[in-house]
């Protein structure tokens, strides 16, 4: 049976109602207390107080302080007047009982509505975020538009000043060359006077030799032919040498690659760029470069840069949604998630990418050495030391130079050290 508390005091204003409950030797929260527009009870077991005021009241603004084994009510009236006393009076038990379920009930549809407008807020909130980052996702890709409009006309710039400066450069060499041309006719000129000083007899200036005409053209003369002569040969015919190369897609000599596993490891990726899941339906809103893979890789890398990583995380999932063949998706989500903490999440990426970067050849190295360092930061997070440190050893079995990495795995050594000492 519960403690009716008939011990309180109030008093009132024309305004508001002041009531003083104490209630000494329990704990009394907020949840304890309930009241409605004309309904208040408080409930502290084994002590019970219930009050059907006598006029309503505003119960959104009312307040309840509680302190020092006192529970201290302000109740602001609906309407301005004084109250005969705190409670309704010469009331039957059937308007008391009607008047608790009707506040029960005003109480649930209050709830209600509060629910309702909370759901009405968020998805509101979603709307905006959703607008908002439509918004910056348009201006960035404005952005880049404009930057690629910018390099296609200095590119066009540069282009038309460099063929201006070849017709230049072409023009000067054709009058270099009619000068040389000019010069070897002026000196041809000059050998043909010679000649024909040396032929001529010195006999009172006149020269009784008669010249024969040529018998293939009369009009022409000894001098002619010579000319014919010295005249400079043609120019060599242009020629292009044709060079083939072995072609190489990794950096390795081919006497010390694997052929067949980077191959192996070539054909994978092709194969997984070319996978794109074409049976989502809800994906068919998106536009073309949104259902692209390296496209939503770059926009998550970017929200990374930014610090958004849930962001980055949803770009990611996406992808990977689109084509989950490629490592270096599960990699940056990895990422993503040691920053947010998921630390499971980030060793099951970080596995998961490791299974695709098979075979081992040496376009995956960085890839793999990544894979390891994370999946060993998340152990060592969650305190795993010992499987933290046989990942960072296996980084260093890939890139044994790595300083930064030896660093790490020297002081996971001593962690793993102080653990089995201490236990």
């Amino acid at each position: 049976m519960p403690v009716w508390l008939r011990e309180y005091s109030w008093r009132q204003t024309g305004a508001a109602v002041y009531l003083s409950l104490p209630l000494r030797g329990v704990r009394v929260t907020p949840a304890n207390i309930f009241c409605t527009d004309q309904y208040l009870k408080v409930s502290v077991p084994p002590f019970l107080f219930e009050a059907i005021l006598y006029a309503p009241i505003d119960d959104t603004n009312s307040t309840a302080k509680i302190g020092n084994g006192i529970i201290f009510f302000t109740l602001y009236k609906k309407e301005v007047a004084m109250w005969d006393s705190l409670t309704l009076a010469n009331a039957d038990k059937e308007k008391l009982q009607y008047l608790r379920e009707n506040a029960v009930l005003k109480s649930h549809e209050k709830a209600k509505e509060e629910t309702e407008a909370k759901k009405v807020t968020k998805q509101e909130h979603k709307k905006y975020a959703l607008e908002a980052t439509m918004k910056l996702e348009e201006a960035e890709r404005k952005r880049i538009e404009d930057l690629k409009e910018k390099e296609r006309q200095k590119v066009t710039k540069e282009l038309a000043l460099w063929k201006k400066q070849q017709k230049d450069a072409e023009k000067q060499k054709r009058v270099q060359k009619e000068g040389q041309l000019y010069q070897e006719g002026e000196q041809l000129k000059g050998k043909k006077k010679e000649k024909m000083n040396q032929t001529r007899i010195p006999n009172g200036g006149t020269s009784k030799t008669k010249l024969k005409p040529t018998q293939d053209h009369g009009s022409y003369s000894m001098f002619s032919e010579n000319l014919k002569e010295e005249q400079l040969p043609a120019p060599r015919s242009a020629a292009t040498i044709k060079i083939n190369f072995t072609s190489r897609v990794f950096p390795t000599a081919l006497r010390e690659s694997r052929v067949a596993e980077e191959e192996e490891w070539l054909h994978k990726q092709a194969e997984a760029r070319r996978t794109v899941s074409a049976d989502l339906s809800e994906l068919e809103d998106l536009k073309e470069e949104e259902k692209n893979p390296d496209w939503l890789k770059d926009k998550g890398n970017k929200m990374f840069a930014t610090g958004n990583y849930l962001a980055a995380v949803s770009a990611y999932n996406l992808a990977l949604r689109l084509n989950s063949n490629l490592p270096l998706l599960y990699l940056n989500r990895a990422a993503c998630h040691l920053k947010l903490r998921n630390l499971h999440k980030a060793i099951e990426d970080c596995s998961k990418a490791l299974e695709l970067l098979t075979p081992p050849v040496p376009d995956n190295k960085n890839a793999r050495v990544k894979a390891y360092v994370r999946r060993g930061t998340a152990f060592c997070q969650l305190e795993l030391y010992a499987e933290g440190l046989q990942d960072y050893e296996a980084a260093l079995k890939i890139d044994p130079k790595n300083e930064a990495i030896e660093k790490d795995a020297e002081k996971i050594r001593h962690l793993v050290q102080g653990t089995s000492q201490d236990s």
